[in-house]
């Protein structure tokens, strides 16, 4: 082997420490204001910030939602991402970009496309009270605004997991017998798993953070990003970044607790 050439490693050098220097940019610009945020919070607000009633109720109400629409709307995204994987058929182009669609639109305006089809003249809305469920000003618009915000992220998530799938697998296993929802609840899922429990907690992280299609829908019960914001339009920044802070490190213990979790799962997997 031939000794490397001075000039092809002081090039390589060169391009490690521009791409080390962008790198370091890009984090800087991520961390900063975050941590800018936790230091000029005194350590006194947030002792009493911890104790503030109506912020803790927000941060569980604000949890517990984002949860639910996991829950809910996961079970039909999942088997979509499948067909989305596996299957192609006329217009799937265009389903792909609808899947895509809550990512693109503006927020408020995607809480007011939701309020045109949930309000109480409608038929959905009109089935919900019925049912005992309130939509417009109710635990159940929230559930559905995080959701629909969110749901982008689960099915690309678990859609890239079954696309990385051996298909011969499958078609082996169908060979030798194998019903098609056996083959999906044995080979498919179990294979795509991590991705699908990465896209799982990212659509739950996401649900959190969601401000604008919520506060069109349900203002009141108050969500902690609506919580936020009136705290900063009302009193200002000093009363609303001590919530901030504590709602942020609540959202990344809880996040990094899941991502574990997840990670866990799919190795014993």
């Amino acid at each position: 082997m031939q000794p490397d050439n001075p000039k092809h490693m002081l090039r390589n050098w060169k391009t490690g420490l521009v791409f080390m220097f962008l790198s370091g940019l890009i984090l800087l610009f991520i961390i900063a204001p975050l941590a800018g945020m936790f230091i000029k919070t005194p350590l006194a607000q947030y002792s009493e910030t911890f104790t503030d009633t109506e912020l803790m109720s927000s941060i569980r109400l604000t949890l517990l939602c984002s949860l639910a629409g996991v829950v809910v709307f996961g079970i039909a995204a999942v088997p979509l991402s499948y067909v989305l994987a596996r299957k192609d058929f006329p217009g799937k182009g265009i389903i792909t970009g609808i899947v895509d669609l809550p990512v693109v639109i503006p927020h408020s305006a995607a809480g007011i496309a939701i309020l045109g089809i949930v309000s109480r003249g409608t038929v959905i809305g009109r089935a919900g009270e019925a049912a005992g469920i309130q939509f417009v000003g109710g635990i159940a618009g929230i559930v559905l605004a995080m959701a629909f915000v969110s749901i982008p992220f689960l099915i690309n998530a678990a859609r890239d997991g079954f696309e990385s799938v051996p298909e011969k697998l499958e078609k082996a296993a169908l060979n030798l017998g194998a019903s098609p929802w056996r083959v999906f609840f044995t080979i498919s899922l179990p294979l795509a798993k991590r991705h699908v429990l990465t896209g799982l907690t990212m659509m739950w992280a996401r649900g959190l953070s969601e401000f604008g299609a919520v506060v069109i829908i349900a203002y009141y019960p108050m969500v902690t990003p609506v919580l936020i914001w009136e705290r900063f339009a009302s009193f200002g920044l000093s009363y609303a970044r001590p919530a901030a802070a504590v709602f942020v490190a609540v959202c990344l213990l809880v996040f990094i607790a899941m991502r574990l979790i997840a990670g866990q799962t799919a190795r014993k997997g």
